[in-house]
């Protein structure tokens, strides 16, 4: 299948790995760009030294195109992104922040930039600073979607922009990527659908309790991290989501948590001071991150929480990165046959 993603980034089939903290690893992203779509690193648990690391690692793995994503507003994100600008990788995706720094950089080695938008807003500036594609991201997806679903975000943003449209947030199948280019896109990410693959460093107890859950068994609230954010729905989550941390609380834990993102409590409170404006959003942030740690990597429902999206209700089963692209791609081609055949009838 050819859409102006799969030019642009140089894959054969249009599908995303976006970067999930602790999930989308070096063996997952290799993984997804093996199978023709497009993997992107996390970098927001990493320093640059292994962010680097990380970056050899995927080259080592695969010789297909990839990207590293960078969460702008977070200390120690653009250090990551010079790493990634050094390295030369192929697409990095930026959110959170002014990327047309990034964006010039990436440019004049031929590099390729995604921006992360929820808004018409974010999504015209972006195109303005040059960005060369859009993730757009809907209310089902897992963890920092928009307000709007999916079915009206995508359509509006698209005819809007002349720039390529990656839709995330309720896309799992053959039939959500049919869907996704009807509304105007060229591709989709596909967060929750590719952490519960084989490939996935998931936690096996947290893929086992996607597969037992339905679309109706998530939250979405700003009290967890301080951006509205969408997770799993669990007696632990309905706690932590009632009511918003107390600052304090939030800012002393944001500290204890940098040592497990692997920057040192000085680059956290420094990053804290120099953006006032945001500091009750850094200090949720940071005390969200032994959570969503020990949900992730532990499998520990009782302790942690778990970003997830609404289509954990399509999801049914775990296989292998490469099974799954091939039954996505083989569903949207029938899909697309048999709805031509009723058309034309």
């Amino acid at each position: 299948m050819k859409t102006r993603i799969t030019e642009l980034f140089g894959i054969s089939v249009p599908l995303v790995l976006p970067g999930m903290s602790w999930i989308s690893t070096p063996q997952l992203v290799a993984a997804v760009s093996n199978a023709g779509g497009l993997g992107i690193l996390a970098s927001g648990p990493l320093n640059p030294e292994q962010t680097r690391a990380a970056i050899h690692e995927i080259r080592s793995l695969t010789d297909k195109p990839f990207g590293v994503g960078v969460t702008l507003l977070m200390p120690g994100a653009k250090e990551n992104a010079e790493v990634a600008l050094d390295e030369q990788v192929p697409v990095i995706n930026f959110s959170l922040g002014k990327g047309d720094w990034l964006i010039k950089r990436a440019h004049e080695y031929g590099g390729k930039v995604i921006a992360t938008v929820v808004s018409e807003k974010h999504a015209k500036s972006a195109e303005k600073i040059g960005a060369d594609a859009l993730l757009v991201t809907g209310h089902e997806a897992a963890a920092h979607g928009g307000n709007v679903t999916s079915l009206v975000l995508i359509p509006s943003i698209a005819s809007k922009v002349s720039i390529p449209v990656i839709a995330t947030g309720g896309f799992a199948d053959g039939r959500g990527l049919l869907a996704a280019l009807s509304l105007g896109a060229e591709g989709v990410a596909m967060g929750s659908r590719f952490a519960t693959s084989a490939d996935s460093p998931l936690h096996s107890k947290i893929k086992e309790a996607v597969i037992a859950r339905s679309e109706q068994d998530t939250i979405y609230s700003k009290n967890f991290d301080g951006i509205p954010a969408r997770v799993m729905r669990t007696p632990r989550s309905v706690k932590a989501t009632r009511r918003p941390m107390n600052f304090f609380v939030a800012s002393w834990q944001a500290t204890k948590a940098a040592k497990l993102v692997n920057q040192p409590v000085w680059k956290i409170m420094v990053g804290m001071l120099a953006m006032m404006d945001k500091v009750k959003l850094l200090a949720y942030f940071g005390a969200s991150v032994p959570r969503l740690q020990a949900a992730t990597i532990d499998g520990d429902l009782e302790k942690g929480v778990q970003f997830i999206g609404q289509t954990q209700g399509l999801i049914e089963d775990v296989v292998s990165v490469d099974e799954l692209v091939q039954r996505i791609m083989t569903e949207a081609q029938a899909l697309h046959t048999k709805q031509a055949v009723y058309w034309a009838n």
